[in-house]
């Protein structure tokens, strides 16, 4: 099994799930079936640069 790629829009989404909705980033990770520390990488990522957040093809 390799490595998961996820787009851009699953990022940003994943990100909306914990900072607009509320959901913490224990369960919004469990849902989306991704480790916490990933999630919180996203966040930092969208925090620090949101408009070149996640370049190239999900990579």
């Amino acid at each position: 099994m390799g490595r998961r790629v996820f787009n851009r829009e699953f990022k940003l989404e994943a990100v909306k799930l914990v900072q607009e909705r509320g959901v913490t980033i224990a369960q919004a990770a469990r849902d989306l079936d991704v480790h916490e520390n990933v999630l919180r990488k996203w966040i930092r990522d969208v925090a620090v640069d949101p408009a070149h957040a996640f370049p190239g093809r999900g990579r």
